[in-house]
């Protein structure tokens, strides 16, 4: 979450506020909104929390930001959201909110940006752990882990819908940039 807000303040420098869509039925809300806090205290930037629970509040939250014009945005990693990725993206272009999300498939179904672990390296965990059981290693016996790898996936046909032009250094650290 941290690092999400890095990113958006890297390409807003001047952003005071950054908005921050969040399920408050979440399990994971405290901890993702205390990050995020702490983050933006470092930063200097005030958090603006969105809460939506339902589809109907996802679109409550997005016109309440409307009215904001140019407050980023920070989705959650709650399934509320990302089980609609090409749902939230298209909300994001049509209210024209540049917003970050935590997997690529966000970026990749044309949202603006997306940061988080690369899924497809944790499937890779899971299943030489499940290979390492089927080999008769007790679970047990298997140290713990977790993803290590993240990747960063900028969409530039959304920045230039939007408007924004992307910080050099923020592009030449993309693992994976769209055109």
């Amino acid at each position: 979450m941290g690092k999400r807000l890095e990113l958006l303040r890297e390409m807003f420098p001047a952003a005071g506020v950054i908005a921050f869509l969040v399920n408050p039925r979440s399990a994971a809300r405290e901890a993702e909104t205390e990050e995020l806090n702490e983050a933006a205290r470092v930063l200097g930037v005030e958090i603006r929390i969105l809460s939506a629970a339902s589809e109907s509040e996802i679109d409550a939250a997005f016109a309440t930001l409307e009215k904001e014009r140019s407050v980023p945005l920070v989705v959650s990693s709650d399934n509320l959201f990302t089980d609609r990725p090409v749902r939230l993206v298209a909300i994001a272009a049509r209210h024209a909110i540049p917003t970050i999300y935590p997997y690529r498939w966000f970026a990749v179904a044309g949202g603006l940006m997306s940061y988080g672990p690369d899924l497809a390296e944790a499937y890779r965990l899971v299943g030489t752990y499940a290979g390492r059981i089927l080999k008769d290693t007790k679970p047990a016996d298997l140290p713990v882990q977790q993803v290590v790898k993240v990747e960063l996936v900028i969409n530039l046909n959304t920045a230039k819908a939007l408007g924004i032009t992307l910080p050099l250094p923020l592009l030449a650290r993309a693992d994976e940039v769209i055109e």
